[in-house]
C-alpha cells in the first residue's frame, strides 16, 4: 500500500507540473525511493531515515525542478550523493543524457546498482573529484543540490559547461551573500522560488549563464 500511496502523489505532481501522465516514470521513481531507503541502512546515503521524509525532502524536492531543466540535452549532477536530482531527471527524461558525479565510492557503488535495477540507459556514473574530471564533450546543463557554496560550485565546474549552457543550483535558501559572490564569468539569469508539497521550508533554484564579454570595434 505504501508504494501505491507514493505513486499516487507523484502522479498528481507530474500533472500539476505540466509533465502529463507518466505511469512508468512514477513507478520507477517509487522503486528508486525504496532502493535508496534499503541501501541507506548500510551505506549512509542520506541523514533522513524514514520513507516519508525521503519521499518529501528528496523525491518531491527534486521533482519540482524537472520542468525548468527539461530542455537540457546533456546534464551533469555534481556531488550527486545518492543521485539527487540526477536519477529523478534521468527517469523522467529518458532522452536526456545524465551523468552522476561523486567522489564518495559508497555512493557511486549505490548509483551503479540503481542504474542497473532501474534500467537507466541514459545514465553514466562517475567516481571522480569534480575539479579533476575532464569530459570529452561539455554539458549544456550543470546541476547541484546542496553541494557547496554557489561561488565554489561555479569555480569548480566552469570547465564542464558549454558556452551557451546553464548552471542550476538547488538551494534550501537564497542568501544575498551567495548571490553577491558570483564570479565575474557567470551571471544570474533566473531565481525560481519552489514550493515542495508537505514541506514547510524555502526551496530555490538559481539559473546562471556565462557572462558574455563584448568588445567594442573601432
Amino acid at each position: 500500500m505504501m508504494k501505491e500511496k507514493y505513486l499516487e502523489q507523484i502522479t498528481v505532481q507530474l500533472e500539476k507540473l505540466g509533465l502529463g501522465k507518466n505511469h512508468q516514470g512514477g513507478v520507477r521513481l517509487v522503486e528508486y525511493l525504496f532502493l535508496l531507503e534499503k541501501w541507506n541502512k548500510v551505506y549512509n546515503l542520506t541523514s533522513i531515515r524514514d520513507l516519508d521524509g525521503m519521499f518529501t525532502k528528496h523525491i518531491l524536492d527534486s521533482l519540482m525542478v524537472t520542468p525548468l531543466v527539461s530542455k537540457t540535452k546533456r546534464m551533469i549532477d555534481v556531488g550527486t550523493g545518492g543521485g539527487l536530482p540526477g536519477v529523478v531527471l534521468a527517469i523522467l527524461f529518458p532522452e536526456m543524457r545524465v551523468d552522476l558525479l561523486d567522489s564518495n565510492s559508497k555512493k557511486t557503488r549505490f548509483l551503479i546498482q540503481a542504474k542497473a535495477e532501474l534500467s537507466l540507459n541514459n545514465v553514466q556514473v562517475l567516481y571522480e573529484r569534480v575539479e579533476k574530471y575532464t569530459p570529452e564533450t561539455k554539458y549544456d546543463g550543470v546541476i547541484s543540490r546542496a553541494f557547496t557554496a554557489l561561488d565554489d560550485m561555479l569555480n569548480l565546474t566552469e570547465h564542464l559547461l558549454t558556452e551557451d549552457g546553464s548552471w542550476w543550483a538547488m538551494k534550501s535558501q537564497k542568501t544575498q551573500e551567495e548571490l553577491a559572490a558570483v564570479p565575474e564569468f557567470a551571471k544570474i539569469t533566473n531565481v525560481f522560488d519552489l514550493s515542495v508539497p508537505n514541506l514547510n521550508a524555502q526551496r530555490t533554484l538559481i539559473q546562471l549563464k556565462r557572462a558574455k564579454v563584448y568588445k567594442w570595434v573601432e
